[in-house]
């Protein structure tokens, strides 16, 4: 069987672009959706079931349908949620509203696509010109569509520190996915931590360990020892950036500095920004997008990407009491100590070595830069030339309407690509007011291909 889409992929991206093909394509047409997670659709972050595992986007902002912005809200209150727009919402609580959606999609099956979902992982694509492309799965089967969306998302990045750096004797004691929860019942009650990472995931593991009774130290590491910032209680009005004509970074951030020393709410001002990210992006050169990522992003990070107020007061708590302390650094060495680990780094603007014992060592560093060293699949087709690396890194290379683009610079007949894969052309599109913009596009768009081509089908049939 040939499909007319093929989504390749099982987090969110690949649950968005799902249920808009469910929306737009007629009933006559094939889905197959191959992705070998288990919680379709609720990936890693949706799948937890811990109350402080919250949004971090208010929850009007959160549907899964640009064009239908209150969903979210009303799946709440018919849950019997006392929901309101401004609340964060749990993360859990997303995950069951994507799996109702989906689900709600599927029940008129005379009225739909076909679609059929994949347990499998694609391994190796190959072009077909009659028929599309061509993917074989590791479960020795194949799959042949006319048209593909790459909706692999990004894996686990590692620790920031050679391989030889790290005494293998602490094994044992690192954490590399801190999103398995179940090394939480490993650590007793008064072990000293060492996490790697200061941003959203460490903050959720803390508190994750507080909940199941943990009363240790803990120490966190990374490079400038920034912390997300916390949304208002009651949400600044998005301000309007003030921005001058140049696109050279410093002169953009000065004048966002600018208007934020004139009065203007930063928070106001940095949500004013968010309509003109992808734009103001895609108008900066190599240069400047360099510069960014160097100098800017891990300020941009804390104060683009915040978290719940009741989130924050509880970290804050732990700061403030001594159980936590942030450390600004460069790590330098991960030794045996004991059962655990002497970790070694150098302190931030200076040249002093500091050295922490930890029971356990903790990756919080998140996920890796877009790239295709996680998956096997796109390191084949970059091998088969069929894609090529955004240039700093940041995913493959696609045109603005999502086409995946050959070494050449051309487009690939009938090969999308969605969400943090992108992310070299639309820099924000990892989060779900983003991701869902693009989904309703790719579908409309591939909706429109397959009424165009139905008449030539009817033709050769």
């Amino acid at each position: 069987m040939t499909y007319d889409v093929a989504v390749v992929g099982s987090g969110f991206s690949a649950i968005a672009l799902t249920i808009n093909l469910l929306r737009f394509l007629p009933s006559s047409a094939s889905i197959a959706v191959v992705g070998d997670d288990p919680g379709f659709g609720r990936g890693t972050a949706y799948r937890t079931e811990f109350y402080l595992h919250r949004l971090n986007v208010p929850a009007a902002r959160m549907s899964v349908f640009p064009d239908r912005p209150d969903d979210f809200v009303e799946w709440l209150r018919r849950q019997g949620r006392a929901a309101f727009p401004e609340d964060f919402a749990s993360r859990g609580d997303y995950g069951l509203y994507l799996r109702d959606t989906l689900a709600s999609l599927l029940r008129p099956r005379e009225r739909r696509a076909h679609v059929d979902f994949i347990r499998a992982k694609a391994t190796a694509c190959v072009h077909c010109e009659q028929d599309g492309l061509v993917f074989h799965l590791d479960n020795g089967g194949e799959l042949r569509a006319r048209t593909v969306i790459l909706a692999l998302g990004v894996g686990n990045a590692d620790l920031p520190l050679p391989k030889d750096r790290i005494d293998s004797a602490v094994g044992a004691r690192t954490i590399d996915n801190p999103w398995r929860l179940g090394w939480l019942s490993r650590v007793g009650r008064t072990d000293e931590l060492c996490i790697f990472g200061s941003g959203l995931t460490m903050i959720d593991q803390v508190l994750s360990l507080r909940a199941q009774s943990h009363r240790g130290r803990i120490h966190v590491l990374s490079r400038r020892g920034l912390v997300p910032h916390p949304h208002p209680t009651r949400r600044a009005a998005p301000v309007t950036p003030d921005l001058p004509d140049t696109r050279e970074i410093s002169a953009l951030l000065h004048a966002l500095r600018r208007q934020v020393e004139n009065g203007a709410d930063w928070r106001g001002v940095v949500d004013g920004l968010r309509p003109q990210t992808q734009a103001l992006w895609q108008s900066l050169g190599a240069v400047q997008r360099s510069r960014f990522l160097r100098h800017a992003l891990a300020w941009w990070n804390v104060h683009r990407h915040r978290i719940a107020p009741e989130v924050f007061a509880r970290f804050d708590a732990l700061l403030k009491d001594g159980t936590v302390t942030v450390h600004a650094g460069f790590l330098r060495s991960i030794d045996r100590d004991g059962d655990g680990a002497n970790v070694r780094f150098r302190q931030r603007g200076t040249p002093d070595i500091v050295s922490l014992h930890a029971d356990w060592i903790v990756n919080c560093t998140g996920m890796e830069r877009a790239g295709i060293g996680h998956s096997p699949l796109l390191t084949e087709m970059r091998n088969r030339q069929m894609i090529s690396m955004d240039e700093l890194g940041l995913g493959i290379c696609v045109d603005r309407q999502s086409r995946v683009l050959d070494p050449d610079g051309r487009p690939q007949p009938g090969l999308f690509a969605a969400g943090a894969l992108t992310a070299g052309q639309f820099w924000e599109i990892t989060a779900v007011p983003d991701i869902r913009v693009q989904a309703k596009a790719l579908a409309e768009e591939i909706t429109t291909q397959i009424a165009r081509a139905a008449p030539r089908t009817a033709r050769i049939a």
